[in-house]
């Protein structure tokens, strides 16, 4: 199981502050540096020769290349802005997640009171064969069958925690593989599980959902059932 102690409970938006922060500084970096060129420029406007006055042209160009920095700065700014309203949206909809059930696209689930279940889905066409083996968390496989359907479309594969020699697997989190084939040649599958969201991990630069097989990414998420 998931050791829930060690989940950062943070709001998500360590980045954006950093980010900030950073900004913040090249701003007033570059508002520094401003001042000490108008300092200069003034002082050498004043002490020019007027036979041979400053070229313009000169001063101009680092205008203009201080007024560009500048509206780096400020587009810098607004993205940030952006992506903090995007984590905060983002946060709200995880913790809107919590104890309902997610379908997930994912080979891995948990094996609790004798069963765990996923669901496989072959391609239009289908399959010759199917083959399913089960894994324990250290790799070894634990399960297999062929006696599986093979036509194309969503199935369901429910394992009641027996093992191939007989003996009873002990509750915890294992992994499906799919080995299809037709004509010969191998055949994409997808697998999916069903599983509850109990907790939402903020450490990362966006939300993850914790489930009992563990942590998983929005990316992977199929659906949210009410």
């Amino acid at each position: 199981m998931v050791d829930f102690s060690t989940i950062n409970s943070n709001n998500g938006v360590g980045a954006t502050t950093t980010t900030n922060s950073q900004t913040a500084s090249d701003a007033t970096s570059l508002a520094n540096n401003f001042d000490t060129f108008l300092t200069l420029l003034t002082a050498q406007l004043q002490n020019q020769d007027p036979l041979a006055p400053m070229d313009s042209t000169q001063f101009t160009q680092q205008l203009v290349q201080f007024s560009q920095v500048e509206q780096q700065i400020r587009t810098n700014q607004q993205m940030e802005s952006l992506v903090g309203q995007f984590q905060a949206a983002s946060a709200s909809a995880a913790l809107s997640y919590l104890g309902k059930d997610a379908i997930i696209e994912a080979d891995e689930t948990y094996l609790a009171s004798g069963e765990a279940n996923w669901a496989y889905v072959l391609p239009d066409g289908g399959a010759d064969s199917v083959k399913i083996t089960v894994r324990d968390s250290a790799g070894r496989a634990v399960y297999t069958t062929e006696d599986q359907p093979i036509t194309e479309g969503e199935h369901l594969f429910t394992w009641n925690g027996v093992k191939t020699n007989g003996e009873t697997a002990a509750d915890g989190v294992y992994t499906i593989e799919i080995e299809a084939q037709a004509n010969g040649e191998d055949v994409d599958t997808i697998v999916r599980v069903r599983e509850t969201i109990m907790g939402v991990d903020f450490s990362g630069t966006s939300p993850s959902i914790i489930t009992p097989s563990g942590m998983r990414t929005f990316d992977k998420i199929r659906s949210v059932l009410g």
